[in-house]
């Protein structure tokens, strides 16, 4: 297995990390509208990393910093893709440590995610990392 690295990407990188945003969300948002969402967010507590294997970004993620009154200060964790021929080969087991040692440096007590309720596979390796279930994410169009 070869070690991965994890880079840090910005607003400007926007081009490069985007069509693997788009394939996790399998398209349903268009691109524009995708454009202006992150370049909200970076301007709120998101910070988006790229996961490169041998020069090639592999993978993306994003992760979100915020105090809860039930977890203290938390990183979430967002938009967890690696393409398909990376996938199986270990790298999502070195994405979260690496994560989690991020989260800890930043004083962080808990890691959080949401994830797709049809995407099965993450739900088994979330579990697999001692993520726990404690509710369900509602969303309601406004």
């Amino acid at each position: 297995m070869s070690k991965i690295n994890v880079r840090r990407l910005f607003k400007e990188d926007i081009n490069m990390f985007l069509p693997l945003v788009q394939e996790l969300m399998e398209h349903r948002v268009e691109e524009s509208l995708l454009k202006e969402r992150f370049a909200d967010m970076f301007e709120h507590r998101y910070q988006c990393y790229g996961i490169y294997k041998d020069d090639e970004l592999a993978g993306v993620f994003g992760l979100w910093f915020a105090i809860r009154h039930y977890a203290g200060k938390t990183c979430e964790v967002d938009h967890v893709f690696i393409k398909a021929e990376h996938r199986g080969k270990g790298l999502g087991k070195q994405v979260f440590q690496w994560i989690y040692t991020y989260a800890r440096e930043q004083g962080c007590e808990t890691s959080e995610l949401n994830s797709y309720v049809h995407n099965f596979p993450s739900h088994k390796f979330y579990l697999n990392e001692d993520y726990v279930i404690k509710g369900y994410h509602f969303l309601k169009k406004l």
